[in-house]
């Protein structure tokens, strides 16, 4: 009999129809398939984090909190996401990454919910510091979740995809909030964009890729190993951290509306990954040192017209804000390049555990003693603080380049995110079979060239 569909089977109970099944495309190209659902939840997760980060300092400040209170709120993010970079593994090894990605952005949901109930800024802190832990953990499962699901040839444009719906994402975030003018209903609105950033992954049919074992090498140890880098590094957590958290607070103070602080952020968002690949590129043909001396310099004049400027038209200070943006958010993948020149390449992901737990500390303290600094000596102070860290970390760095020379093989390039990578290192490729890296105790033993010229960067 013909497997073909008999119209008198439908009558006849005698006779028996084969029928054969259409074949079913599938929704996606399988290699997309596996990556699409992660991408899309970041995506939505980071619209409702730049909600969040916007309307915090805004809210605070029109309820008459002083800016060391709002710098302690935002300290508390940075204080549960060093947490996370220690203990988020953990939940992902035991429960496996979809499970642990639906637990991180329901508690968020709930956080951002709870926070409709008061303006009470202890409250807030300890709400900020469970979601700062539970957006490591989502950063964590992300990146570890890309990095097995795609390969060498792939990875590169993966991760680029994933660095723009990250930036982007956090840039959305902003203007969703402009839009819905009040906090509770940002709040519930963000509650919903985490609960719903969620679903892309639950319903996903691909199985959990195996996580292994995380190594950090000591923040200490990273400092004996690159001074310059690991300072780099906690430092652009330290002024990115202040800055994100406290500006709003400047421009409040100067009398510039709720409406208006939102574009404030997105454009600076935008301009920092603007900058990205072109600060790369630069880096890669003068050099990350003589790079950093530049930004740091220039990052050094635009906060003084920050402070020098504060009553200025609007649309100079969102000037400003893209180009002290631009020149800070670099700073992440300059200090990491600087410091994965003297590990070995085994090490470079121990070597990116230990900047990121840097990243953390910076990022925590940088908002809690610039908001002290503002609530005493006023709103201008924040970028006065701002220029003479930034000026201090300048002089540190020439005197280091007269210490040292750079060395003559420069590892790629990071780029940064508004919060750095979880696994920094993913694309690098692992070792080939039989290759070896000269090492001590997981550190690379330099060349006696090297040697020659001292004993760190």
């Amino acid at each position: 009999m013909s497997q073909k569909f008999l119209p008198q089977a439908r009558h006849d109970p005698g006779v028996i129809c084969l029928v054969r099944p259409l074949p079913q495309e599938p929704l996606l190209p399988a290699r997309f398939a596996s990556i699409v659902p992660v991408l899309l939840g970041v995506l939505i997760a980071e619209v409702a984090l730049g909600m969040m980060t916007t309307l915090i300092p805004i809210d605070l400040a029109a309820h008459g909190l002083k800016a060391n209170a709002i710098g302690l709120v935002g300290s508390g993010y940075f204080v549960g996401f060093l947490i996370g970079t220690l203990t988020c593994a953990r939940l992902v090894r035991a429960v496996g990454h979809i499970r642990a990605f639906a637990v991180f952005l329901a508690l968020s949901a709930d956080c951002a919910l709870l926070m409709t109930l008061t303006h009470d800024p202890m409250l807030w802190t300890a709400l900020r510091l469970v979601m700062g832990w539970q957006m490591s953990g989502m950063f964590l499962v992300a990146e570890s979740w890309l990095n097995d699901k795609t390969d060498n040839a792939t990875r590169g444009r993966t991760f680029g995809a994933y660095l723009l719906i990250s930036w982007g994402g956090a840039a959305l975030g902003p203007l969703a909030y402009a839009c819905l003018k009040t906090a509770d209903r940002s709040l519930i609105l963000v509650g919903v964009g985490f609960a719903t950033a969620l679903l892309p992954m639950a319903l996903t049919p691909v199985s959990n890729p195996p996580l292994g074992e995380r190594k950090r090498i000591g923040l200490m140890r990273l400092f004996n190993i690159s001074p310059m880098g690991t300072t780099c590094v906690l430092s652009s957590g330290f002024v990115n951290g202040s800055f994100y958290t406290l500006a709003p607070v400047y421009l409040e103070r100067h009398g510039f509306s709720a409406s208006q602080i939102p574009t404030f952020l997105s454009a600076s968002l935008i301009a920092a990954l603007l900058v990205q690949y072109p600060v790369g590129m630069a880096a890669d043909r003068y050099g990350r040192r003589p790079i950093t001396v530049v930004a740091l310099g220039l990052a050094v004049l635009v906060s003084l017209l920050f402070a020098l400027l504060g009553s200025s038209a609007f649309w100079v200070l969102v000037a400003l804000g893209a180009v002290l943006a631009g020149v800070t958010a670099p700073l992440y993948g300059l200090g990491a390049g600087q410091t994965n020149d003297r590990v070995a390449r085994s090490d470079y992901v121990a070597a990116s555990g230990g900047l990121l737990f840097a990243w953390a500390v910076g990022a925590s303290a940088g908002p809690l003693l610039a908001g002290v600094v503002m609530t005493h000596a006023g709103a201008n102070a924040l970028f006065y603080f701002l220029a003479l860290f930034l000026a201090v970390l300048s002089g540190f760095t020439l005197f280091r380049m007269r210490r040292r020379a750079g060395v003559e093989t420069e590892s790629a390039f990071i780029p940064g995110r508004a919060a750095p990578t979880q696994v920094p290192a993913l694309d690098e490729p692992p070792l080939a079979t039989g290759e070896t890296a000269s090492q001590e105790d997981g550190v690379a033993v330099e060349s006696e060239e090297a040697k020659g010229r001292g004993s760190s960067t």
